[in-house]
């Protein structure tokens, strides 16, 4: 078990919506223990909380939000990867809009950026959510499970009719070193014909080959080519890594997906959270092992207000 650990000062970046083609700044603030990843929105007269969790998340059809505390937040995985995959259980982000830039398309602008910033140890042990039993979402063709495990694991199966893709599967084990070599940098993909779909139905606005894998008949459209062969597989990770942050804890299982995507991953989080029965909470700090029918403890709540008070 390790400490809880958040940012050791507040950075700012900035870029322009993947479907709103807004500009906005996204602001990184360090956190008390148990703060969790929570959005704040400074617009108002008084700053409203929105905490990272399941609870909040509305559907969406190509990307992750949430909403609430009379502010919504979308296209958050990408940032919430970055986050995740480098260990940062607390912190504060500020939004200037109702969407996350999507900088380059994958999560590597926000590890730098949270390496930049700097990151520190905290005084509480963070806890952890362990697999006991499978749990599984199908959707026809479409699937993804989390069985137990000793350590994080992710494994993800992708199918297209598309030379450049065909068949792709990518074992992840979960660290920060293997996320910033081998996931973060993996971008966000699309298909010539959907992207102009997109464009004709006013989404994608801000979507261009700088942050866009987007594929032709028989290639890619983009000139600087691929950071990876499997490049979109190990998105389609990156992808799962942010969903899998609404579960509002880091997890200890081994997660199995084929042909998924943000749909599936959300509602594998709710289906956890709904059978606690297939999970236990390991509490280092009490140095206990409890079956707890929700994460998001208390705990977390004062934290928040205390910072808005």
């Amino acid at each position: 078990m390790r400490n809880q650990q958040t940012l050791a000062s507040t950075v700012t970046c900035s870029g322009v919506g993947l479907h709103s083609g807004q500009s906005a700044s996204v602001t990184l603030r360090p956190a008390p223990p148990d703060t969790g990843i929570v959005f704040v929105n400074r617009s108002a007269d008084v700053d409203a909380y929105l905490p990272v969790s399941i609870e909040h998340k509305i559907p969406t059809e190509l990307c992750t939000a949430i909403k609430g505390n009379g502010f919504q937040v979308q296209t958050i995985e990408h940032l919430l990867a970055a986050l995740s995959g480098m260990d940062i259980d607390n912190a504060f982000i500020e939004v200037t809009a109702t969407e996350v830039p999507v900088m380059d398309g994958s999560a590597a602008p926000f590890v730098r950026l949270i390496q930049s910033a700097g990151i520190v140890s905290q005084e509480r042990k963070q806890s952890f959510l362990k697999i006991m039993a499978p749990i599984e979402i199908t959707d026809g063709s479409k699937q993804v499970r989390i069985e137990p495990s000793p350590t994080p694991r992710i494994t993800y199966s992708i199918h297209y009719d598309h030379p450049l893709i065909k068949t792709q599967t990518y074992d992840y084990d979960c660290s920060v070193g293997t996320f910033e070599n081998e996931i973060a940098e993996a971008r966000t993909f699309g298909f010539l014909q959907e992207v102009q779909a997109l464009w004709a139905r006013g989404l994608g606005k801000g979507g261009t080959l700088d942050n866009t894998v987007v594929l032709s008949g028989d290639g890619i459209v983009n000139q600087s080519g691929l950071r990876f062969d499997d490049e979109f597989v190990r998105h389609k990770i990156l992808d799962l890594i942010g969903d899998f942050s609404l579960l509002g804890m880091p997890f200890i299982g081994h997660i199995v997906a084929d042909r998924s995507g943000h749909a599936l991953h959300t509602r594998l989080v709710q289906q956890i959270l709904s059978q606690p029965d297939k999970w236990v909470l390991l509490n280092a700090e009490s140095s206990e092992v409890t079956v707890h029918s929700n994460p998001y403890s208390t705990s977390r709540q004062p934290a928040v207000a205390l910072q808005a008070s």
